[in-house]
């Protein structure tokens, strides 16, 4: 991976990562990771995909990985969730001017994956070849309003910047509650105790978002179940879901089916849903994760 930083639109500097293959590339795969990560998790995709003649390139978001700069805050984004969003678009348009014809997709992984939806109605003209998500769900509306007013009364008290053991607990906590009785407080992203361990010991991963963040990321998925956001979404982009049967981001693999159910409700035309049976959130890392690069991959080149 090489390195190199972009100004955020928030204010700060993005550390940006580059996977780039040998030869001419023939796809651009923009990563867009998930809450509490950082893009030196995805060293091993990003090799398989140069490997394949395809760039992969991500940055950590603001607030996350090496994204923090002094006086900043840890697991908050300080543009707001739109402001993230807006921090893709700039990084693709970067991408675009080193490659200006080469076929350009979107991976989306947890709460990338909702940060990518926003993306594909926000900036509905970028000229996607595909979109890529994955570890994603469909959050009920009452779960969302409650979620939301939690996130307003926690603010209240300490503010948007402060984390909140309560509302870490409601957002976060419930999914590794369907892992009883659990090893560590991650067990809930993948069956390997390799990945969780290093996860969690990690110090750029597994940290408590702020409440800030937290409200922002609900407010993006209620903005992302709106009929009129589905609908603005380019009826011709591909779009293949995917996600482990047992990940709870996704309740067990019937929020990435509602959610893939929505996207071709809105219009869209080629959407593909994929569920590995013992899978949990990650399945860049379960171990069947090269199956699941295989399968990503055939994906990108039937749609390039």
């Amino acid at each position: 991976m090489r390195e190199f930083r972009m100004a955020s639109t928030g204010g700060g500097t993005l550390r940006c990562g580059i996977w780039v293959p040998a030869a001419k590339p023939r796809a651009v795969v923009q990563l867009v990771h998930g809450i509490a990560e950082h893009i030196g998790r995805y060293d091993e995709l990003g090799n398989f995909l140069a490997g394949r003649g395809m760039v992969l390139v991500a940055d950590d978001h603001m607030g996350h990985g090496l994204s923090v700069g002094e006086g900043e805050t840890r697991g908050f984004f300080p543009s707001g969730w739109l402001g993230a969003v807006d921090d893709e678009k700039a990084l693709m348009d970067r991408v675009r001017q080193e490659y200006p014809d080469t076929p350009y997709f979107l991976l989306g992984h947890s709460m990338g994956s909702f940060l990518t939806r926003t993306f594909l109605y926000r900036h509905a003209d970028s000229r996607l070849a595909g979109a890529v998500l994955s570890g994603t769900g469909w959050q009920p509306a009452i779960a969302l309003w409650f979620g939301l007013r939690l996130c307003v009364a926690e603010e209240r008290k300490h503010g948007e910047r402060a984390c909140s053991g309560a509302l870490q607990n409601v957002v976060f906590g419930a999914y590794n509650r369907k892992f009883k009785p659990a090893r560590t407080p991650n067990d809930w992203i993948c069956t390997d105790e390799a990945v969780v361990d290093a996860y969690c010991a990690d110090p750029l991963c597994g940290f408590q978002p702020a409440i800030g963040l937290a409200r922002e990321m609900l407010r993006g998925i209620q903005m992302n179940q709106k009929k009129e956001n589905l609908e603005a979404m380019p009826k011709e982009l591909p779009v293949l879901f995917f996600s482990g049967a047992q990940d709870p981001v996704g309740n067990m693999g019937r929020g990435v089916e509602r959610s893939a159910r929505a996207f071709r409700a809105a219009g869209l035309r080629d959407v593909t849903c994929r569920l590995y049976p013992d899978g949990r959130h990650e399945m860049f890392n379960e171990p069947n994760r090269g199956e699941v690069m295989e399968d990503v991959c055939r994906w990108l080149e039937a749609h390039l």
